[in-house]
């Protein structure tokens, strides 16, 4: 097996560019789930194992079939990492950063999380990862900053802003024009590992 061909070193702009595209897409996802009734409760919650994209709760959708089987309905604690990729990606739409390695972190964070927050500690709990397709609308490259709270704000609100003014929910492939970039939902992966 012949190992990879070195990389070339990442500019500032560039690193940057990634950063906004990334903060752009987890603000799709996070407003896709909103849209289907889930309750974002984190975005880029971080601690020293990681960094863990969104955490939601999705509500409880199946009911039991019988009466007798009637409980307190219990929503899932969903851990979602999300990888945003433009159409010239060599890794599968994102699909093959999550390797062992990454999903071992995802999971120690998770867990951490999960010890700082024991009023959610007994709900059950999934990974989920989404996938989205980012294309430039321009050649021009953004200046370099750093991404805080308010970039996150912003980029949510960006978001937002173009959902109402399509007057339509975010679906799947369904492009969004955002500022200088265009963002689809590629697709969403319940349950992506264990």
């Amino acid at each position: 097996m012949n190992p990879a061909p070195p990389q070339p070193p990442r500019s500032p702009r560039s690193s940057q560019s990634k950063s906004e595209i990334g903060l752009l897409g987890e603000a799709l996802i996070a407003e896709w789930l909103k849209s289907q009734d889930w309750a974002v409760l984190h975005q880029r919650w971080h601690c020293r194992w990681g960094e863990i994209d969104l955490i939601a709760q999705q509500p409880e959708t199946q009911r039991p079939a019988k009466p007798s089987q009637m409980r307190a309905p219990l929503a899932t604690l969903v851990f979602v990492e999300v990888k945003t990729r433009s159409g010239n990606n060599w890794d599968a739409d994102g699909l093959l950063a999550i390797t062992a390695q990454k999903q071992t972190k995802l999971w120690q964070t998770a867990e951490l999380f999960l010890s700082s927050h024991p009023e959610l500690a007994e709900l059950p709990c999934r990974f989920d990862v989404a996938l989205v397709a980012c294309q430039a609308l321009s050649k021009a490259q953004p200046q370099p900053e750093n991404i805080s709270e308010d970039k996150i704000q912003a980029a949510r609100l960006a978001i937002s802003t173009a959902i109402s003014n399509r007057r339509e929910a975010i679906a799947q492939e369904q492009p969004i024009a955002i500022g200088s970039y265009r963002l689809s939902l590629k697709d969403y992966i319940q349950a992506a590992f264990t």
